[in-house]
């Protein structure tokens, strides 16, 4: 298996969890608290179930938010 893709670091969990609290998108909001759990040190396992997904989509989540930031459609699946 190999080693999962680096968050990018200008971001950090308190302002990820910060931004999933200010959405109104339910399934935005998973994907932040996800992407805030694996900042906090959880594994990708422990964020796919926090996002209620399956690892491919986490690390798909952490791709486009290392791309984009976390804009309205940036972390969408």
């Amino acid at each position: 298996m190999s080693a999962p893709i680096p968050l990018r670091r200008d971001f950090g969990a308190s302002q990820v969890r910060g931004l999933a609290k200010k959405t109104k998108d339910g399934p935005q909001a998973h994907r932040l608290l996800a992407l805030a759990a694996i900042y906090d040190g959880a594994t990708r396992t422990e964020a796919a179930k926090i996002g209620g997904v399956g690892l491919q989509i986490i690390r798909d989540w952490v791709v486009h938010f290392n791309e984009r930031g976390a804009g309205e459609r940036e972390a969408s699946s």
